[in-house]
């Protein structure tokens, strides 16, 4: 834990520490009001293997039983959605 004056006076040196793994938890007046940690890997994408690895064991797909199924359910004609606005 560090104080919010120690985290204004040393901020390079905290921000090292997050860097580094460290958990920190700041506090006003002994109160702890926020947590600095490292930021986790946000990509988007995901590693080819990890992808394949994640999809073993699920059923294939059937497109065109899955096409048939969604069929009945859904009306495939295209309509101008700007006709609907004078009904």
């Amino acid at each position: 834990m560090i104080t919010q004056k120690e985290l204004r006076n040393d901020s390079a040196a905290v921000l090292r520490a997050a860097e580094a793994g460290e958990e920190i938890i700041v506090t006003r007046n002994g109160t702890p009001v926020a947590r600095l940690m490292p930021l986790a890997d946000e990509s988007p994408f995901v590693p080819t293997d990890q992808l394949k690895a994640s999809a073993q064991g699920l059923p294939r797909v059937d497109f065109r039983r899955l096409r048939e199924d969604l069929s009945e359910h859904i009306d495939w004609e295209w309509r101008d959605p700007y006709e609907r606005r004078n009904d």
